[in-house]
């Protein structure tokens, strides 16, 4: 008897290097928010230190459990507000690398998790 491992999710991030993203088998080369279900792309921000709570908003609809935060190649951290707000929606907020994220948002989508992902992949 052979067993495989059903996958939960339609969204899987199978690569990930600076400036792409393959995610099932398309390859962006723009930044994305992810859900277990949905992509969006082209997922536009400036300045990591000018995020607000309004730039998930997409992502929040689909009321998430968690939020995972890749920030590239080299971790940078929100304005404090912005963990706040999600905070007090009582969603998680979790800053890490892009390939980090891409990982764990993997892990936590195939668990059953209600897990959603904000990744910048066109940063230095």
């Amino acid at each position: 008897m052979k067993f495989t491992r059903d996958q939960i999710s339609a969204i899987t991030v199978r690569h990930v290097e600076p400036g792409k993203i393959r995610i099932g088998n398309s390859v962006l080369s723009n930044n994305v928010l992810l859900t277990a279900d949905q992509e969006i792309r082209d997922w536009s921000i400036d300045d990591i230190q000018d995020l607000a709570e309004s730039d998930f908003a997409e992502v929040i609809e689909a009321e998430p459990e968690m939020i995972l935060f890749g920030t590239g190649w080299t971790p940078y951290f929100p304005p404090r507000e912005v963990v706040f707000a999600l905070a007090r929606r009582g969603i998680g907020f979790e800053v890490m690398d892009t390939p980090a994220a891409c990982r764990t948002f993997n892990i936590l989508v195939n668990e059953g998790r209600r897990a959603a992902a904000a990744l910048i992949v066109n940063a230095p």
